[in-house]
């Protein structure tokens, strides 16, 4: 962790005093609350800079120069489901509302109960000295929805989880448990209509045999800073899809940790950034091969214009045990303005011998051939760029394979095009 000498900022000095200020307020027993004393122990080091590491493009002590204050500027209300007739969870400026009642095979309840009576409290622990978003979130987190899947279910319906806020802070946890045997979509939302800081925490088991795709689409006003971190556990011969969108924010880090628990167990990553203004958004992925017989494929496409700055960090971590292991990372970048940068840094960690594992990274414009032959053929120039930009996300959304999804996911793009192409 980067322990700085200097005094702290005027950021750290507010998240330090908002914590000496609401601790008594937030919920949890003497278990959460020792969790909490550690997070910010590890808080008071310092926001992270450039010289950590894991954080090397995201100087988070230079970008988060103030923090808002925890009152929300009006009350936040539920946005239309990303897909119509999902199952909606509510978290309305941090707190989770709603009554979601029975449904066969699904359990809910609120992160402020499991708080209370303790037994999030082994959740709450840091990954390491680095995992300044774990503990932010540890700090301050308040609510979320806990989400069990039974064995065997299967899941019709999406389950959207929807964190909302207006201005201030919010800060939520996610964790879902999936049993053996079931099958789910879930989708995570983050957006609002207030500029606002906020951090969120995704836990997700992927039980034996099952299969689960979870969709994150973050979506905040252009002024926001998002951190978030998901992480998950896969499994015995479970396999996971993971579709990220970022298409809002001006600061954002989206961590994936990801570990292979059980041989057969196949994860799929997939991504979107759609990059303009003068935001910074950072996806970074570390994922850990650590039994043999396991698959990855991670596609991460990337739109930056304006003086957008992106950046992607995926390590595969092949452990020795690990033989057979078969994956594959690509990064692809298309470049829509001379001021917009994107940095990739893939990385591969491998320690067994007989493994089929390979990275790769592109950064490019558009064709100006592609360009000439669509309006050569009565299509307006921007109308041209759009064709090709969808084209070239195309296939990672389309992917998916579930329509539903992909139009929801297509209208998204199309949304943003409109504003910023």
């Amino acid at each position: 962790m980067n322990i700085h000498t200097q005094m702290h900022t005027t950021a750290e000095k507010a998240l330090l005093a908002a914590f000496n200020s609401r601790v008594a307020d937030l919920p949890g027993n003497s278990d959460v609350a020792m969790k909490r004393d550690s997070a910010v122990e590890l808080l008071k080091a310092g926001l992270p800079t450039k010289r950590v590491e894991s954080w090397h493009y995201t100087d988070l002590r230079r970008l988060l120069s103030s923090v808002p204050d925890f009152a929300p500027a009006a009350d936040a209300r539920q946005v239309d489901p990303l897909v119509e007739n999902s199952l909606v969870l509510p978290v309305l400026n941090g707190e989770a509302v709603g009554n979601p009642g029975a449904r066969d095979g699904i359990s809910f309840q609120r992160v402020s109960e499991k708080l209370l009576d303790g037994s999030l409290a082994a959740a709450l622990d840091a990954f390491g000295d680095d995992d300044t978003i774990g503990a932010l979130n540890t700090a301050f987190v308040s609510d979320g929805w806990h989400v069990a899947i039974a064995d065997g279910a299967v899941v019709d319906t999406p389950i959207e989880i929807q964190s909302v806020q207006s201005g201030g802070q919010v800060h939520t946890r996610l964790p879902v448990r999936v049993g053996a045997n079931a099958k789910a979509i879930i989708v995570e939302r983050h957006a609002g209509n207030e500029p606002g800081l906020s951090s969120s925490v995704s836990n997700l088991l992927v039980g034996e045999g099952s299969d689960v795709l979870w969709v994150i689409v973050q979506e905040q006003p252009e002024e926001s800073t998002h951190l978030a971190q998901f992480n998950a556990w896969i499994a015995k011969n479970a396999k996971l899809t993971l579709f990220v969108m970022n298409c809002g924010g001006k600061v954002v880090r989206q961590e994936v940790r990801v570990m292979t628990k059980g041989e057969g167990s196949d994860f799929q990553l997939r991504g979107v950034n759609l990059l303009a203004g003068e935001t910074h958004t950072d996806v970074t992925m570390v994922l850990d091969h650590a039994v043999p017989h396991t698959t990855s494929r991670e596609l991460v496409r990337n739109i930056v214009t304006g003086r957008a700055h992106g950046v992607f960090q995926g390590r595969i971590n092949v452990h020795q045990v690990a033989q057979k292991t078969d994956a594959k990372m690509a990064c692809n970048t298309l470049l829509l303005s001379d001021d917009g940068e994107f940095s990739t840094k893939p990385e591969l960690e491998i320690f067994a011998d007989d493994v089929a594992c390979g990275h790769g990274a592109t950064v490019t414009e558009i064709d100006k051939n592609h360009l000439f032959y669509l309006m050569a053929r009565g299509i307006d120039e921007k109308s041209a760029r759009g064709l090709l930009v969808k084209a070239f996300l195309a296939e990672v959304i389309e992917e998916l394979d579930v329509e539903p999804v992909v139009e929801a996911l297509e209208s998204r793009l199309d949304r943003w095009f409109a504003t910023h192409g």
